[in-house]
């Protein structure tokens, strides 16, 4: 990973001092090395959120102009900030996630760069030009990251000068956002997929131990699968408890003594489904 602690040590939590030309620094981070820094990615060595800081801290070594970066995510038309360099950068982003949005927001649904290239006169958001020429923010440029079909995003970067972002800036903020998509998107369907895989993994343990106990009340009340179902359903309503916890209470009753302690739930607490009522004319006749 490449790691550069002077330029994140000086870093304030404010995004920019007037009369510092952070913005003019050099990148630290030739384009190529910060390309292959994404591609030495590697899906499940680290939660989505070290990996989306990653690319957040790259990106801000590689494009010189930009004095913090983040990253926008937007469902629904909704959008939040998963990644970001400095508390200011988040402040700027959720200033941008209420009724008159922003260039993140814009950028995110819209699939169109869009670059402001002096706070103090833009008109487009007012408030968010004044909230971030207040801190010290003069410049901006949010470039459109495409994630998946119902899911889009935006790379952030906050200068400290006005017009930050010259032609040779700006193509490399696209071509590094271009990569980062990629980053972006592989790692959210890789945890999207990691998520999925837990909760089916769940689900087939959990009608695994329900089968275990329908067998158990098949077994010792000599009713059919469905009625041994029933009778689970039954006990789980009247004991206010998952079916699956029932279920499991069940048959650690028979498999032995769990390592937390005694069983003491046993198939005879299951209630059978109560039999049909006999027909009226019936009973009359007896």
């Amino acid at each position: 990973m490449v790691q550069h602690a002077a330029r994140r040590a000086s870093s304030a939590s404010s995004c920019g001092i007037a009369g510092v030309p952070v913005s003019n620094d050099p990148p630290l981070v030739e384009p190529n090395a910060a390309f292959a820094e994404l591609g030495r990615i590697v899906l499940g060595e680290q939660p989505l959120e070290q990996i989306l800081h990653r690319v957040v801290e790259t990106a801000k070594d590689t494009i010189g102009a930009a004095s913090e970066v983040s990253i926008t995510l937007v469902t629904a038309d909704r959008g939040w900030t998963v990644a970001f360099t400095a508390d200011c950068a988040l402040a700027l982003d959720e200033r941008q996630y209420g009724a008159e949005r922003g260039p993140c927001m814009d950028a995110a649904t819209g699939g169109t760069r869009l670059v402001v290239s002096d706070t103090a006169t833009d008109a487009r958001w007012p408030l968010f030009a004044d909230a971030a020429t207040q801190a010290g923010i003069r410049s901006s440029l949010s470039i459109p990251l495409p994630v998946q079909r119902q899911l889009t995003g935006a790379l952030n970067f906050y200068a400290s000068r006005p017009d930050a972002f010259d032609d040779q800036s700006l193509d490399l903020a696209e071509r590094f956002a271009a990569h980062a998509a990629v980053t972006v998107a592989n790692a959210h369907l890789y945890e999207a997929t990691a998520k999925l895989a837990d909760q089916m993994q769940q689900a087939m343990a959990t009608r695994a131990v329900i089968e275990q106990a329908k067998g158990i009340v098949m077994r010792e009340q000599g009713c059919s699968a469905d009625e041994a179902f029933a009778s689970l359903v039954s006990l789980s309503q009247q004991s206010h408890m998952k079916l699956r916890d029932v279920a499991q209470r069940l048959v650690d009753g028979v498999t032995g003594p769990s390592p937390n302690g005694p069983r003491t739930f046993s198939s005879a607490r299951i209630v059978s489904p109560p039999a049909a009522a006999e027909p009226t004319a019936h009973r009359r006749g007896t």
